[in-house]
């Protein structure tokens, strides 16, 4: 992996995300995307048998189009086109009436682009399921276990390694729902 793409894209995914707050924290956003791309690195000295570059460059940017006012043109001219649809694919597409749906439309997105995308997919899960904020109530964090279960079966051929840390997050975060 080049340090010159880890840094732009972190470079970019810091200007765009300045101003956002991991959920129920006074910490910056930046936080959740260096832990997402901390998954996709230990899953590839795991499991040397992926686009590192790629999928790197991916976990950084793949909340910029869900989350700021960055569009698929901006991330394309800046990153190129392969990268632009791997963030599309995994923002979900908010036309779609529920979380169900928007979850449903991205997982076939993923699952039509290389593993790399579904390998972000995976490491992101990962990181968002440190704990429940303490705002969420018991069904949104039910709703949430139902989601990365799914997540985990819809994925589960991207990254063994990777498999194996989401499953294991999926087993911890059901003691917040049983609590």
């Amino acid at each position: 992996m080049t340090q010159e793409l880890y840094q732009k894209a972190m470079k970019f995914a810091g200007e765009k995300h300045k101003d956002q707050k991991y959920p129920g924290t006074n910490i910056n956003y930046l936080l959740h995307i260096s832990n997402v791309a901390m998954e996709v690195l230990l899953a590839h000295t795991s499991e040397n048998n992926f686009d590192i570059n790629f999928a790197i460059q991916a976990a950084i940017l793949h909340d910029t189009i869900e989350d700021t006012n960055t569009n698929f043109e901006e991330i394309k001219n800046e990153f190129g086109e392969r990268i632009a649809k791997a963030v599309a694919a995994l923002s979900k597409d908010k036309t779609l009436s529920t979380k169900e749906e928007q979850m449903t439309d991205s997982l076939n997105r993923i699952n039509q682009l290389e593993k790399e995308v579904g390998i972000v997919k995976l490491a992101d899960r990962i990181s968002n399921l440190q704990g429940p904020p303490k705002h969420w109530s018991k069904e949104k964090i039910i709703r949430y276990h139902t989601e990365a279960k799914a997540i985990s079966k819809s994925l589960k051929d991207k990254n063994e390694y990777l498999n194996n840390r989401l499953e294991q997050k999926i087993d911890e975060y059901k003691i917040s729902i049983e609590a």
